[in-house]
């Protein structure tokens, strides 16, 4: 069995096709497909089920693909670790962070990583939070960055600040001159939320469930920036993290603090707990600690409520 045939498993496993397999790792499709069967004559079973709009795994080609995954982050942690002898910083660090968090913080984020630390080969991934956690399992992310999660096998998460949200309104709306705002002042109130795979709109909601307030949800959003703009447009209201208020620039909206108990979100860490951290992660992580803690954002443990 060698080391090419498990990672040509998983390609194919990803991509679901010996085609598109062959492309992702610039081989040819034969050449692919004969590593594949002797691999298969090795363990005397077959690996795919060969379908007419391409390929499934087998039983014994799920069980084998576990074991292809684990050997290869094995060889990778392996190198790693012999390039990090001592403390030295180097080698490649990638990051991952949610949509509503990534414009936010990884700009200053990884401009003052490679200003102190050049020669590091860094990457970027913006995905929802369980894109993200798969990615880490998989040993695709040695970090990411996420808010509250539900948990996720495999995977360790540090809460290391937290912001308050708050209430965004068009500026000609009723609560526009308000000093702060209550639950009660949204009983009626159309609200705009992002859609439901973005944690921050399953945050909102369950906010207002220990609150008098069922939001009348009108619309639906994809990023921050579009349901900011149907804000200003007056469609309705929306509740947002204070790191998105701190970089709207715009007279259409106007962002009002709530009165006790006021809503906060966590910001976490996460890495996989069976990977080797490398310097330049930990490094990253170090950074980032720093820089949030230059904004003056909250210690962890103060999400508002829910406890």
């Amino acid at each position: 069995m060698e080391i090419h045939q498990l990672e040509y498993l998983i390609a194919v496993a990803e991509e679901g096709g010996f085609t598109r397999a062959a492309e992702k790792l610039l081989i040819a499709q034969p050449s692919l497909s004969q590593q594949i069967k002797k691999l298969e004559q090795e363990v005397g079973q077959p690996l795919f089920d060969r379908l007419p709009r391409g390929v499934v795994l087998t039983e014994a080609g799920q069980r084998l693909l576990e074991y292809a995954r684990r050997v290869l982050n094995e060889l990778s942690d392996a190198k790693k670790r012999v390039r990090d002898v001592g403390d030295h910083v180097s080698g490649s660090v990638t990051v991952g962070a949610i949509p509503t968090i990534a414009p936010f913080v990884l700009p200053a984020a990884v401009q003052g990583y490679l200003r102190r630390w050049p020669g590091v080969t860094f990457t970027v991934i913006e995905d929802v939070t369980a894109h993200l956690f798969a990615r880490l399992a998989h040993g695709e992310l040695d970090v990411a960055i996420i808010s509250s999660s539900d948990g996720f096998p495999g995977v360790h998460v540090e809460a290391v600040a937290s912001e308050p949200l708050f209430l965004v309104v068009g500026r000609g709306h009723r609560l526009a001159k308000r000093r702060r705002v209550s639950w009660s002042d949204l009983r009626d109130e159309p609200f705009l939320v992002l859609h439901d795979m973005h944690c921050l709109a399953g945050q909102v909601l369950q906010f207002c469930e220990h609150q008098p307030v069922k939001p009348r949800i009108v619309a639906w959003g994809e990023q921050l920036n579009t349901i900011a703009a149907m804000v200003a447009a007056g469609l309705g209201v929306s509740i947002v993290p204070a790191m998105f208020r701190a970089t709207d620039r715009s007279p259409e909206r106007v962002y009002l603090p709530f009165a006790a108990p006021a809503p906060r979100r966590e910001l976490c860490v996460a890495r996989s707990a069976f990977r080797y951290r490398t310097n330049a992660a930990r490094a990253f992580v170090g950074l980032l600690k720093t820089l949030l803690a230059q904004r003056r954002l909250a210690p962890p443990g103060r999400r508002g409520f829910p406890a």
